[in-house]
This record gives structure tokens, C-alpha cells and sequence, in this order.
């Protein structure tokens, strides 16, 4: 089984990004004869040789299907995966592995959420209240529920730095609202919700409350229990872990009272033509063979993160965020988008001069690898009147250098385009 390194197990006390650098191969690379900059970590991060080989030792060593066979590969499968639920429970401090569920991801999480619980207990009249800043995957399955229920979807505003208010989010709660579904992190802004402080206001209104953390995991400390949320999820390839896989946390008593999301193999205890009675939680929730190397590796992800203090790994990430706010503003022609006193991990921005794609083209060119678009968060685009945005994201590995990179290839945009 692959283990976190003792150089790695060793970094607790002092931060070093140079050396955390040399545990990621593919910033070793060149791109158009350039050393990569890589700055595309709210799409995914990347992952370390640790992850890597996690992955690759479940399909060298222990290649067998879990919870099913009495032979030693599976076995062995079975009590790696579980290792992995149990490094989620504590990652995310929830109070007991039944209350992880895996997923594909956040987005399927949230789906697995809206057609489970909500299908369940909403009814027309109903509200599902979310706010201005949310990812795609946090809007459309709750329209999805609407449509089903008769519900209806309620929008918070956002402010024009990309905040959102404890007062324009109590002012629409109502008797009728159901359910919140918020950001921890917003995506597209890198807007820090108040979320310890909205989640009570829900509570106080009686209702349920979801949160996408998917860009959260990464660059603040998620404490579920402490947060004291209903439904929490995330990704595992946002926290430098693999592609398709991800967890829900829910509550125990509300995963309890939840019909099951999916039918097949693994979530039954016994099936007949006449009826099928349902396993224990969280099984009850993951129909089929499930990602398993996908989850090891998850497993793999949050001990290499978990063997750094997360204060140093998120104060490296505020200051080179600070210097990257301070480059990208004297720039001329550039204009941030998104400027929330509490926020993390990303900068989106615009150029007078050019098109974000075409920025997105010409630093590729030199070597920078930023994201252009609508970041899945077009409402977002909307309430700022643009249609698109270049945005730069930052993880645990990145640079001051990095940054200088970056504007040294915006001043190449402005040569070209005047």
C-alpha cells in the first residue's frame, strides 16, 4: 500500500512550497518550450507522486471488487476503500463513517440529494432557496426538483464585489423555505460565504441546509458538525486527488429517512420479484461497483494534504493571493471581477485590450495555464454584465513566480493587441 512519504510526514512545522513542487510531476514539464505555470486549480488540481501511486498500486496489487468475494484481493480492496471513508469522516469531521456516502463527485452528491431528499419531502408551494454566485451544479438539479415537486427556486443577490449578505439572505427565508443549497466557496470569485452564520438563520426558519464545497476543501478548514450543515459536498480531484470520484456528508438521521437514490448491486440486503429490503448506511446510497481505486487515492490525497499544518499550506496560499491581487491591479486595461474582503484561491479578471479567450490562448503560449469562460457560473457572468471572465486559481503549490509569470504573459496580450 502506497504510504505518504516521510519527507512529506515531516513538513508540518515549516512550509516549504519548493519542496511540496517536487512532489507534483507534471509542474516538471514544458509547454510550448516554456516551464509550466500552473494556475488552473479551481478546474483541478493536480496530483502528487503520492496519489499517483496510491492509484496505481489498487490496479498492480489489489484489483478485485470490494464488499463481495472471501478471497484476499478482495479483501484487501475492501479494507482499503473503508480506510478511505474513514479518512473522509475525519478530514470533513463528521461523526461517523455511515455518514459518508461516495460519490462521483460534488455534483453528483447534490443530484443524489435533490432526487433523494427532495423528491422525498418537497411539495408544490415549497421553496429552495440559493444564491447569485452558485456553480452550474448547484442551480440546475434544484430547477430539476422545482419541475418534479412544485417548488419554487428562490435567488439571493449577490453584491457587486461578489458577496453574499446575512441581511439579503434572511430577508428571503421564508415560512415556505425548505432548503438552502449554498457555495462554501464561490468558483468563479473565490467569494468566502458566511456560511456558519447563514446556516443558522436557515435552521431558525426550519429548514435543511446544503453546501457545495468543492472549492472549499482545499483552502479553509471544513468542520462539518462544527458548521453544524445538513448535506456537505465535494470533489475529490479539487483537494489533489483523483478524477470521478467525491463524498456527500449528510446527517445520519436524514440519510435514515432518505429513499435510495440509485437500485443495484451493493446498496440491497436481499432482493426478491415481490421486494427488496435496503442495506445499512451509507451502502444504502452507493449502487454498483463504486470507483474504488478512485477512493483510495482520495484516501491517498487527504493524507498527503492532512501531513502539512493546513494553517501554513492556507496562509502560503492568502499571501501569494494578496501579491497577485496587487500585480494583476497594476496592470493597465486589467479590471478584477470579484472583489470580496473575504475570499481564497482565485482572481478573475478582464482586459480592455482583449477577449478572455484570447488572453486564455496567448499566455498558454507562454507557458500559463489559466481558465477563460463562464466558469459553469453564467448567472454570476450576468449580474456583472460580461459574458466571460480569465481566472486565475491558485493551490498549495504555487508561486510568487508564478504569479510574475502570469503578468509578464498579460503585457505579451497588450503587445498584441495594442
Amino acid at each position: 500500500m502506497s504510504e505518504v512519504s516521510p519527507v512529506s510526514a515531516s513538513r508540518r512545522e515549516l512550509f516549504d512550497v519548493q519542496s511540496v513542487r517536487e512532489d507534483f510531476p507534471a509542474l516538471h514539464q514544458e509547454v510550448h518550450g516554456k516551464p509550466l505555470v500552473y494556475l488552473d486549480s479551481a478546474a483541478t488540481s493536480l496530483r502528487p507522486q503520492a496519489v499517483i501511486d496510491a492509484v496505481a498500486d489498487v490496479y498492480a496489487r489489489d484489483c478485485a471488487n470490494i464488499h463481495r468475494a472471501v478471497h484476499l484481493l478482495s479483501q484487501r480492496a475492501t479494507a482499503r476503500f473503508e480506510e478511505a471513508r474513514e479518512k473522509v469522516r475525519s478530514f470533513v469531521n463528521a461523526a461517523n463513517k455511515s455518514e459518508v456516502v461516495f460519490t462521483r463527485g460534488t455534483t453528483e452528491a447534490i443530484n443524489l440529494v435533490a432526487q433523494s431528499w427532495g423528491r422525498a419531502y418537497l411539495r408544490e408551494g415549497d421553496e429552495v432557496l440559493v444564491t447569485e454566485l452558485e456553480h452550474h451544479s448547484n442551480i440546475v438539479p434544484w430547477q430539476i426538483l422545482c419541475q418534479q415537486t412544485g417548488a419554487t427556486l428562490v435567488v439571493v443577490p449577490i453584491t457587486d464585489r461578489g458577496e453574499v449578505l446575512a441581511e439579503a439572505f434572511e430577508q428571503e427565508l421564508s415560512e415556505r423555505t425548505r432548503l438552502v443549497a449554498l457555495a462554501h466557496v464561490s468558483n468563479a470569485l473565490g467569494t468566502v460565504l458566511p456560511v456558519a452564520d447563514l446556516i443558522a438563520l436557515a435552521h431558525d426558519r426550519g429548514a435543511v441546509v446544503l453546501l457545495d464545497g468543492a472549492q472549499a476543501v482545499s483552502h479553509v478548514d471544513v468542520d462539518v458538525q462544527a458548521l453544524d450543515c445538513d448535506f456537505y459536498a465535494f470533489s475529490g480531484h479539487k483537494l489533489y486527488g483523483p478524477t470521478g470520484i467525491g463524498a456527500l456528508y449528510a446527517k445520519e438521521r436524514l440519510l435514515e429517512s432518505m429513499p435510495p437514490y440509485q437500485g443495484g448491486g451493493d446498496m440491497i440486503r436481499s432482493v426478491t420479484f415481490e421486494e427488496t429490503t435496503y442495506n445499512d448506511l451509507p451502502y444504502k446510497f452507493e449502487a454498483g461497483t463504486p470507483n474504488i481505486a478512485g477512493a483510495i487515492g482520495l484516501g491517498a490525497a487527504i493524507d498527503y494534504f492532512a501531513s502539512f499544518d493546513a494553517q501554513a499550506v492556507h496562509a502560503h496560499e492568502r499571501a501569494v493571493l494578496r501579491y497577485a491581487t496587487e500585480a494583476l491591479e497594476a496592470v493597465p486595461g486589467v479590471r478584477l471581477i470579484g472583489t470580496a474582503p473575504g475570499k481564497v484561491s482565485v482572481l478573475s479578471f478582464l482586459m480592455d485590450a482583449a477577449h478572455p479567450h484570447d488572453i486564455g490562448t496567448i499566455v498558454d503560449s507562454e507557458g500559463v495555464a489559466i481558465r477563460t469562460g463562464h466558469h459553469c457560473a453564467q448567472p454570476v457572468m450576468e449580474h456583472f454584465g460580461i459574458a466571460a471572465t480569465a481566472r486565475a486559481s491558485l493551490g498549495m503549490y504555487n508561486t510568487t513566480g508564478d504569479v510574475d509569470a502570469l503578468v509578464a504573459a498579460l503585457h505579451k496580450v497588450q503587445e498584441i493587441f495594442g
